[in-house]
C-alpha cells in the first residue's frame, strides 16, 4: 500500500452509503467502511471521518415513514440517530483495535476564533492519541447549516482546519459527470484543474429523501478544500475498496486538483 503522499485524510460518507432505502442502517456497507479505514490507520494514515446519517438512521430507528420536514422533527431524529451511529462505529472500530472520538460541530465553532482554536487542538490531540475523530454537524441544536447545506461542506472545512493532505467524498456514483449520469453518452470527468462556472454547471439536483447532499454540494466542498491547497476526490463508496485504489495512486472517481499558492 503506497500512502507516502497521504499522511492525513478526511473521508466523508453520506446517508445513502450508511442506510438502506428503508432508513435502517446498512450494516454491510458500514462494516466494510470501518474495515478499510482501520486498515489505512494500521498503515500509518491519520483518518478523520465526517459522517452523515444521524437524521436518516434516526428516522429508521423511530419507525417514521419519512424524513421530518420541520426543524424540531429533524433535531429529534438526529439525537436518536447520532446515538445509534456512534454506538455502531465504536463497536465496529473496537473490533479492529481502534478508538473513536465524537465531535459535533456548529457554525459558531468554526467562526469563533477561540472555539475554533480549541477545536483544532482537540483534533491534534486525538491524532496524537491514535484515535479516529468522527465528526458530524450538531443537528440537535443547529438551525442553519454550517456553510452551504450539509456535511459535504463540513468535511471540506474539517480538512482545512486539520491541514489534511486529501479530502475524499464517498458517494453513490463514480464521480462528476459532464451531464446527468442517467443520460446516454454521459462521460465521467476524471480530473478538474479549476472549479469554474462550467464545472459548477455540471452539478445540480438535491440528494435523496433521507439525505440532503447532491453533486452541487460536493462541488462546493471541493472548491473550499482545493482553495485551501487540498486535493479532493469524489469517488463511489461501493465497493469501499475504491479507497485502496486511491491510496495506491490509481485513478478513481474525479480528482479536483489543489490550487497552488
Amino acid at each position: 500500500m503506497t500512502t507516502d503522499h497521504l499522511k492525513r485524510i478526511v473521508v466523508k460518507v453520506g446517508t445513502t452509503t450508511l442506510t438502506h432505502k428503508t432508513g435502517k442502517t446498512n450494516i454491510k456497507h458500514m462494516g466494510e467502511l470501518v474495515k478499510v479505514l482501520s486498515d489505512l490507520m494500521n498503515a500509518g494514515v491519520e483518518v478523520a471521518l465526517v459522517t452523515s446519517g444521524a437524521i436518516g438512521v434516526g428516522v429508521g430507528k423511530l419507525g417514521l415513514k419519512s424524513r421530518p420536514t420541520d426543524t424540531a422533527g429533524k433535531q429529534a431524529a438526529a439525537t436518536v440517530g447520532q446515538c445509534e451511529l456512534m454506538f455502531m462505529y465504536d463497536k465496529m472500530f473496537s473490533e479492529y483495535g481502534h478508538i473513536v472520538g465524537q465531535l459535533l460541530i456548529t457554525r459558531e465553532d468554526v467562526e469563533d476564533p477561540v472555539r475554533c482554536s480549541n477545536l483544532i487542538n482537540s483534533f491534534n490531540k486525538l491524532f496524537e492519541f491514535g484515535a479516529l475523530p468522527i465528526i458530524n454537524e450538531n443537528d440537535s441544536v443547529a438551525v442553519e447549516e454550517i456553510v452551504y447545506g450539509d456535511n459535504d461542506s463540513l468535511s471540506a472545512i474539517v480538512a482545512r482546519l486539520i491541514g489534511a493532505d486529501a479530502l475524499v467524498i464517498l458517494t453513490d456514483i463514480d464521480g462528476l459527470y459532464d451531464r446527468n449520469p442517467g443520460e446516454p453518452g454521459a462521460q465521467l470527468v476524471r480530473e478538474v484543474e479549476e472549479i469554474d462556472a462550467h464545472i459548477e454547471a455540471m452539478a445540480g439536483g438535491a440528494g435523496s429523501s433521507l439525505g440532503t447532499g447532491g453533486m452541487e454540494t460536493k462541488i462546493h466542498a471541493a472548491k473550499i478544500a482545493t482553495e485551501a491547497g487540498i486535493d479532493t476526490y469524489i469517488i463511489n463508496g461501493s465497493p469501499i475498496e475504491n479507497l485502496y485504489e486511491l491510496m495506491e495512486g490509481r485513478h478513481t472517481g474525479t480528482r479536483f486538483k489543489a490550487v497552488k499558492r
